[in-house]
């Protein structure tokens, strides 16, 4: 595998020469007169900025690893059936692909289960630059499509309006203005909106807040995601709002406080400010109780969402989750982000998705085995198409149906719909591209598959103000791209509901694939099948 330490498109560097050092990642041969700026010569004029993406590009983009983590989803092949057909009548009128269901539920052991129209959750989308610009979009569209939209950490302490008394929230616009656009076309029965909180808007009252005042169903408590391990991070273009988080009580780096480090800002020696988040610290007693409170207070549903820690992690996690009966546990494999995790973080960190799903499923039978409760499981960790979710929910089959009812997307939404919301400018302005613009028409209404019947669906509003390209792109994907192409897959394995795929739909490719996973190769269920069928004819 060649090194690519010290030449990243995610931190703008390159190497002079391509037959780089497999060992170092620098060139073999670095010479003094060398124009080209690698990671090494970036950091040593700019610092600490190096480790996280562009930041010339912070807000208007998302990042993720470029690390080959060596097993991902491609390591395995859904199975094509022909004989028989399971979740509608065995018939060849009747096993049509659009006949297949790929609505869901979490939550399923609660009084009134979540129905998704798509097994799909938008996961926390909080206080990065890039989230804020995109939400009216992320929110319309989630619910038009009747998925789990996620409003992220930091909300209300980020929020330049927000009111505190004895340091809790006492209003936040920016909070209340996210739940609002979410449901200004919620239908009430499919999906829903959720408030994250970490350690910070647990200190600030952010769960009270948005139970009492805002009427929110769902709070998710938030231990950590798979692309860093160090808490929520975002830039601040200015030296006041670094001055105003700070006295919010966030940790802000460099101290804008200082004058030496304002005088730097002023002169233009660094552009931003980073405001961090504290990492929390559970524990297992403390969190039950905590969750008890949550439901007390009026939370419906509390959700939990976790990192890509270390294996007695997952299990620690399992065990408190499964104690607080929790509605819905997201774990989060490394390699995505959406804001500002540190690049060397998100390619060396953490446990990538595939792994981390084989030691929930182990736990998750432990559990089962004792009679416990074992609580609806959500994956996040660089899902973008449907074939990677059927296989995660497949593979989580150990008996009832797949234990992973859902996928947490974040990066592939926020993309849809700045994709939306940009192409959408161009046609304004008369700008696309000449090919686009000859294939699919220079005008939005037309462009958008979608766009006619987002329109009829609410004939009151207008598609592409009241409702933005944004939405109308993101429903696209998600409905007419993954929940069609998910129905595709499920028609072609003869599962027509989703709650009946198996880790039998499945093979791996790969012995490796097969060692971490249980997930038989085709010559593993060549030779426990075949001969079975013909030998004794």
């Amino acid at each position: 595998m060649i090194c690519i330490e010290n030449a990243r498109s995610t931190t703008g560097t390159k190497c002079r020469v391509e037959d780089i050092s497999p060992v170092s990642g620098m060139c073999p041969l670095c010479i003094e007169e060398c124009a080209v700026v690698c990671e090494v010569g970036k950091s040593a004029f700019r610092g600490r900025e190096v480790l996280y993406p562009s930041n010339e590009y912070f807000g208007q983009s998302t990042a993720a690893s470029n690390k080959d983590f060596l097993l991902d989803w491609s390591h395995f092949q859904i199975l094509a059936e022909l004989i028989g057909a399971r979740g509608v009548e065995p018939s060849s009128d009747k096993a049509f692909f659009e006949n297949a269901d790929v609505t869901t539920e979490v939550a399923t052991r609660s009084k009134k289960p979540i129905k998704l129209k798509v097994p799909v959750v938008i996961a926390g989308l909080g206080s990065t630059e890039v989230a804020k610009r995109n939400w009216e979009g992320l929110a319309k569209g989630a619910a038009l499509s009747g998925i789990i939209e996620t409003v992220g950490e930091n909300v209300c302490g980020m929020d330049h309006e927000s009111t505190y008394s004895q340091g809790k929230v006492t209003r936040s616009p920016d909070m209340e203005s996210r739940i609002a656009l979410f449901r200004e076309l919620w239908d009430g029965k499919h999906g829903d909106i959720a408030v994250q909180t970490n350690v910070e808007d647990q200190r600030a009252g952010v769960d009270q807040y948005a139970l009492s005042k805002l009427e929110v169903n769902i709070i998710e408590r938030k231990w950590g995601q798979g692309a860093k391990a160090i808490g929520g991070e975002v830039r601040l273009k200015t030296l006041e709002r670094a001055l105003e988080l700070k006295k919010r009580g966030y940790l802000v780096v460099p101290d804008p406080e200082d004058p030496a480090v304002q005088a730097s800002f002023k002169v233009g020696g660094f552009k931003t400010f980073e405001r961090h988040s504290r990492v929390g610290f559970p524990e297992h007693r403390g969190f039950v109780e905590d969750v008890e409170k949550l439901r007390e207070q009026g939370a419906k549903y509390v959700f939990l969402k976790t990192g890509a820690y270390r294996p007695e992690v997952v299990a620690f996690t399992m065990k408190a989750a499964s104690e607080a009966k929790i509605d819905l546990l997201t774990f989060d494999g490394a390699g995505g982000g959406t804001g500002m995790s540190p690049v060397p973080m998100m390619n060396e960190m953490s446990t990538p998705t595939v792994h981390l799903e084989a030691q929930v499923i182990m736990a998750a039978k432990i559990l089962r085995k004792q009679g416990r409760f074992v609580p609806d499981i959500c994956f996040a960790g660089g899902f973008t198409n449907e074939s990677q979710m059927f296989k995660a929910m497949a593979m989580s089959n150990i008996g009832d149906g797949p234990l992973v009812k859902a996928v947490a997307m974040a990066r592939a939404p926020i993309t849809a719909v700045m994709k939306s919301q940009y192409f959408a400018r161009l046609a304004e302005s008369g700008k696309l591209p000449r090919s686009f613009s000859d294939q699919y028409s220079a005008d939005p209404a037309q462009f958008f598959v979608k766009a006619a019947e987002v329109q009829s669906r609410f004939p009151e509003k207008k598609v592409g103000r009241d409702i933005p390209w944004g939405a109308v792109g993101l429903n696209t994907y998600l409905n007419d791209r993954i929940g069609e192409g998910l129905k595709q897959l499920m028609a072609g394995s003869r599962r027509f509901k989703l709650n009946l795929l198996g880790r039998d739909d499945i093979a791996s490719l790969s012995d490796e694939a097969a060692r971490v996973t249980g997930i038989e190769t085709f010559d593993q269920m060549a030779e426990r099948t075949i001969p079975s069928i013909l030998e004794n004819w």
